[in-house]
């Protein structure tokens, strides 16, 4: 049923590619941490950066789990599942690490997200993940579901926010700065976000 890949290519990319909707999951080394799941969605979000590595923009919300745990220990899983089509589900395990605003590597990341204004949307990191294990499976039970089309709310709210009030919000949230289980998240106040050619 399940197949391993050695590398995202060809059927697996393009099917990857197609899925509005993504999941990722974190966990702290601690034995009673909290493990975090999210769902990540907004066309043009993700992208493929090479067989091996994907990345996907950290927009604006109300806690940083997958950044603090990145932070502290690297590991991640992402899945997608076919609401439509041919059952399938592929989950890509690996090592992930969140770049920010004001790392060297921000501009050439960027080059990866042409499908996708980031600016209204709050954007605070790129999350880049380094394939250790990709796997498919069945999903036999995944039901059909169908994608109509993205939220414009999220948007919509943080298209009002400049770098700094950006920053005043997330300083005022309780898990942006430090996660759930008191592990470094997100750091304060954000740099600014560097323009396109800077």
């Amino acid at each position: 049923m399940g197949k391993t890949y050695e590398r995202i290519d060809g059927r697996l990319r393009a099917f990857i590619e197609a899925q509005p909707l993504f999941f990722t999951a974190t966990a702290p080394l601690a034995g009673d941490g909290t493990v975090n799941l999210s769902p990540k969605g907004l066309t043009g979000s993700f992208a493929v950066v090479d067989e091996r590595t994907v990345a996907y923009l950290d927009f604006a919300g109300s806690t940083s789990e997958t950044v603090a745990h990145l932070r502290e220990n690297g590991r991640i899983t992402l899945m997608w599942c076919a609401f439509q089509g041919p059952p399938n589900i592929v989950r890509i395990h690996g090592r992930g690490e969140p770049v920010f605003r004001d790392d060297p590597r921000w501009a050439e990341l960027m080059g990866h997200f042409d499908g996708i204004e980031p600016e209204p949307h709050g954007l605070r990191a790129i999350i880049v993940v380094h394939a250790e294990l990709v796997r498919d499976s069945c999903g036999y039970a995944v039901p059909f579901m169908s994608y109509d089309e993205d939220r414009d709310l999220h948007g919509k709210r943080f298209a009002r926010e400049d770098d700094a009030s950006l920053s005043a919000y997330f300083a005022k949230k309780e898990h942006i700065a430090t996660s759930i289980d008191g592990l470094p998240g997100l750091p304060l106040p954000l740099p600014p976000l560097p323009r396109p050619g800077e």
